[in-house]
């Protein structure tokens, strides 16, 4: 019969010791991301932008570097009219960047454009706005996410849609906003696809009904919102001049397009 091999007290303790330090590493290093479980790309290197970048219809590969304003660029308030980090031509495709912080106004598209895989760690005053001016334009935003966006992530100026899917939201106020008081307005439309949306967050889509807005749905999943406080279609009356007027909330069959099996809560 064996006898039971005995380790010295020494080696017990330092046994333990490791334990808990291992523990200790395991809890700390844990993915980028917020406690409702977002998570985040890593950059592959970074770069200061003092000016913006003007892409045109050649297309953009970032190649997942993160990109920051400097000098002028360097603000990641909400004051209006700032200069974005990128300025899309008509016909532009924006591919796998990270904004940094301070991303002062994100990106600016100034006709159709796409955007592949963009990702803002910290939204500075607007992740990405569609101007231009023609009822045909649209906005692709494929892949991707935004965090950290005190106010909107995606701003309507112009007419169009703006189409986003398979993207991701975390820490948010609107995730999109067709304008509620520019000088100039147009009936605009918004598409969300697969998109999933992290608590704390205040509005999915706030759309202007009196100008003939719609706001599609499908495939929406609600992280970490129990209570169900995230409003998925915030309605308002837009103006040309002052404020817009909220004007109620919820599914119809005209403006805000979806039923409760488009909406998943986890």
């Amino acid at each position: 019969m064996h006898e039971k091999t005995k380790l010295p007290i020494r080696r017990l303790l330092s046994a333990a010791a490791a334990f808990a330090i291992a523990a200790v590493l395991t809890t700390a290093v844990a993915p980028s991301g917020s406690a409702a479980g977002s998570t985040f790309p890593s950059a592959k290197g970074t770069q200061p932008v003092s000016t913006k970048i003007k892409v045109g219809t050649t297309p953009y590969d970032g190649g997942m570097k993160r990109f920051y304003g400097t000098g002028a660029l360097g603000d990641g308030g909400q004051e209006e009219g700032k200069s974005p980090l990128f300025e899309l031509a008509n016909g532009a495709t924006l591919s796998n960047v990270i904004l940094g912080y301070p991303a002062s106004d994100g990106i600016h598209c100034l006709g159709t454009c796409t955007l592949n895989n963009v990702w803002w760690e910290d939204v500075g005053e607007d992740a990405a706005t569609l101007k231009g001016s023609s009822s045909s334009q649209k906005m692709t935003v494929n892949g991707g996410g935004a965090r950290k966006a005190s106010d909107k992530v995606f701003q309507h100026n112009g007419p169009g849609t703006i189409h986003i899917r398979n993207f991701q939201v975390d820490d948010f106020g609107k995730l999109y906003r067709s304008c509620g008081n520019c000088g100039t307005q147009y009936k605009r439309h918004v598409i969300l696809e697969n998109v999933t949306a992290y608590s704390p967050g205040k509005v999915l889509a706030g759309i202007n009904t009196n100008y003939g807005d719609t706001a599609r749905y499908s495939g929406i999943t609600i992280v970490g919102d129990s209570s169900r406080n995230i409003v998925i279609c915030e309605k308002y009356k837009g103006v040309t001049s002052g404020e817009p007027t909220k004007i109620g909330s919820g599914a119809d069959s005209t403006n805000c397009l979806y039923s409760s099996s488009n909406i998943t809560y986890r």
